[in-house]
């Protein structure tokens, strides 16, 4: 009898494995919804800051979300056992498609199926950047959640920083962003 642990890993990675589509974040508020609101293994502040560090490492979000999902419930063999089962059924899927997407490639249908898939993935990102935007103005205050979100901004799309430069540099100012922040305040109590 397969241990319940593995039995509930085996079903909410499968099914952000098919219904994950646009991959990477877009997978991402299927994944939060499993873990959190599903099978609540975590809350939605642990989801952030471990989604926050997925970011920050390389590799394919998605994988790195269910190896640790996995590892966090039932350590190694459960890592492994979670990434099988995320990744088992798009393989499945992603060979019967590719033997068959000679035929399909011009069809008028099914360019019409992803564009009609992507508004729903366009408000998932949404719902989800809406969330994470709370809960950084909640953290660093209004003036510097606003002040990270254009910093953000500027290095990513201005300067076209790599994406996982930007993160390790915020990492390294959360680390020391409650010390400042009683330092600044301290010194504005002086004046």
């Amino acid at each position: 009898m397969v241990e319940k642990a593995y039995q509930q890993l085996a079903i909410s990675m499968i099914r952000t494995g098919i219904l994950g589509f646009g991959g990477g974040p877009s997978v991402m508020p299927l994944f939060r919804h499993e873990a959190v609101k599903k099978y609540k293994w975590m809350d939605d502040e642990d989801f952030g800051e471990i989604l926050a560090i997925a970011n920050a490492l390389p590799g394919p979000i998605a994988t790195k979300m269910a190896g640790y999902l996995g590892y966090m419930l039932k350590g190694k063999t459960g890592a492994v056992w979670a990434i099988i089962c995320h990744i088992l059924p798009s393989t499945l899927f992603m060979i019967t498609l590719f033997s068959i997407v000679s035929i399909l490639s011009s069809s008028k249908i099914i360019e019409g199926m992803i564009a009609a898939v992507m508004p729903v993935v366009a408000v998932m990102l949404g719902e989800m950047a809406y969330r994470f935007g709370e809960k950084t103005l909640k953290g660093l205050g209004i003036v510097l959640g606003i002040i990270a979100f254009a910093s953000a901004y500027i290095l990513l799309q201005v300067v076209h920083l790599n994406s996982g430069i930007a993160v390790v540099l915020f990492l390294i100012y959360g680390m020391f962003h409650f010390k400042l922040l009683a330092k600044w305040k301290k010194g504005g109590a002086m004046t």
